[in-house]
């Protein structure tokens, strides 16, 4: 029987079990920002704790306030108790491509963190506007674009920027990494459950924290933040100051991609939840998606938030919808309250770091698990520039540490030891948008559609032509993206002969049916 209006409440008993595991997904989250922020980008307490916390918290607080009065909207419309609100929160491959991507170049370009803290509002705004804009035209990009093309593109960065990264810090610290990520495996591969309904994550981190303590990995730095309140205040002037700055411009190929990516990716978990019993409108739901991200960037936070993938599982465990907006509250008083800067100095990231370690392999095992079999070759086609440009951002920080000068002759001296730097670094400029038209190719190969691979083959002319593909220079300091008239010309020749030989070959000789051998 159908559950009556009146059994439709804003907290039930299963919300906090729902509570637990999307506060702990959130908390992780948080933590790995902390760490990378001032590790990486070198960003002093102030802006961390001052600008872009908050301005992550009143994101995910109007996100997950949103989410649970639509549930809240739905259940009563349909007179159900079982609905269970959209779960949301950081978007995690985002987090990495916009702190690699766009803030750290800035950041060893100038020197200066505050640039790159501008940089990283920029590429949060474009995705946020991108998912607004696009929420009515998701349907037609997931209908247009191979799934293959999107799902291994992010995979490209799940499997470098998320999984290795942190695959060489659970060596670095084995005892606590490796239990921890076999606590992880058991319960999210193994479908364990801790009696009392404890979440595996939580029982992880606990676990992990305890094994740092004894073992001297804890506490982070001498000392830790002191709590203290701070309030959300508007970056407008920062944020024009960004945009005219020309920040856009330069990492377009960066924000265009997480953008479209965080936009089908939360239409691919609205399809989830329908499949699951619970219908949510789709254009409000990726707006306000899109909304929530931008809120971040008016606030200080450079991070997109996102519809999480995992509803049916929040279902199952009795989430409805109390789990969402206590969510909320609780990251906002976490983030306000600089409360993130006690427990980050208590639980390393090591602690934390096996639950993001699995999201990097889930992600990327669904890039081959969510496409057809046959289109496994163009999977893997589609992960290679994302291993290129992680394996640029290493050779990099090499020369950086070697205190090496970043020049031509540079290029030409690892090409006698057989590592072709250009070729590396040509990769790495616009290597999403090069990953997603390699794999869509082959996709359109695969399935005998050659005009339609030559069409993404010029799409890939175009863009090299103009530098937004493979066009670098070298600085001295770094090697950059270079965006102009002709800059990426011989890679442009290289698509066009490609896209010329995809129309013109297949004329030329037949199609044999498949092996099945």
């Amino acid at each position: 029987m159908t559950p009556q209006l009146e059994s439709a409440r804003w907290f039930v008993r299963g919300d906090l079990d729902g509570f637990f595991g999307l506060a702990l997904d959130n908390l992780v989250q948080l933590l790995v920002i902390v760490g990378l922020c001032q590790t990486v980008l070198g960003f002093e307490p102030a802006l961390l704790y001052g600008q872009i916390l908050p301005g992550a918290a009143m994101s995910l607080l109007v996100g997950n306030l949103f989410y649970s009065w639509q549930a809240m909207k739905l259940a009563r419309r349909e007179r159900r108790s079982d609905v269970c609100a959209l779960p949301y929160g950081i978007n995690t491959p985002s987090v990495f491509a916009f702190i690699f991507l766009v803030m750290l170049p800035v950041k060893v370009a100038t020197g200066d963190s505050h640039l790159a803290w501008q940089a990283g509002l920029v590429a949060c705004l474009g995705s946020g506007l991108i998912e607004l804009t696009g929420a009515c035209g998701a349907d037609w990009i997931r209908k247009n674009v191979p799934r293959a093309a999107l799902l291994s593109t992010l995979a490209g960065i799940a499997l470098t920027f998320i999984s290795l990264g942190f695959l060489f810090r659970t060596y670095a610290s084995p005892v606590v990494g490796l239990a921890t990520f076999a606590i992880v495996c058991l319960v999210y591969f193994g479908r364990l459950r801790f009696r009392g309904g404890i979440p595996g994550g939580l029982v992880a981190v606990l676990i992990g924290t305890i094994l740092a303590w004894i073992l001297g990995d804890a506490p982070v730095g001498a000392d830790y933040t002191p709590p203290r309140l701070y309030l959300p205040v508007p970056v407008l002037g920062d944020l024009l100051e960004a945009v005219q700055s020309g920040y856009g411009l330069t990492y377009l190929s960066i924000i265009v991609p997480m953008g479209l990516f965080n936009l089908v990716g939360s239409l691919q978990n609205l399809d989830s939840a329908e499949a699951a019993g619970d219908r949510f409108p789709t254009a409000s739901s990726l707006a306000a998606n899109g909304a929530g991200t931008v809120v971040a960037a008016l606030f200080g936070s450079c991070f997109p938030t996102t519809i999480y993938i995992g509803h049916p599982g929040w279902k199952s465990l009795g989430a409805r919808i109390g789990y969402s907006w206590l969510n909320g509250l609780f990251v906002t008083v976490l983030a306000l309250t600089s409360t993130l800067g006690v427990v980050a100095w208590a639980i390393p990231i090591e602690a934390g770091m096996a639950i993001v370690l699995w999201i990097g392999i889930v992600i990327a095992a669904q890039a081959f698990q969510a496409t057809p079999t046959a289109h496994a070759p163009a999977v893997v086609i589609g992960l290679m520039p994302g291993v290129a440009a992680w394996g640029a951002l290493l050779v990099k920080g090499a020369i950086r540490t070697t205190g090496g000068d970043f020049t031509p002759e540079l290029g030409k001296a690892l090409t006698q030891h057989d590592i072709y730097a250009t070729g590396l670094f040509s990769l790495e400029q616009g290597f999403i948008f090069t990953a997603m038209i390699l794999a869509a190719a082959t996709v359109s190969i695969i399935e005998g559609t050659f005009l339609r691979a030559s069409g993404y083959l010029i799409a890939g002319a175009v863009l090299s032509w103009f530098g937004i593909m493979h066009g670098f220079q070298w600085t001295g300091t770094d090697v950059v993206l270079s965006i102009g008239w002709g800059t990426g010309g011989q890679a442009a020749g290289g698509y066009a002969l490609a896209a010329l030989i995809c129309a013109v070959f297949p004329l030329l000789a037949t199609r044999q049916e498949k092996n099945n051998r």
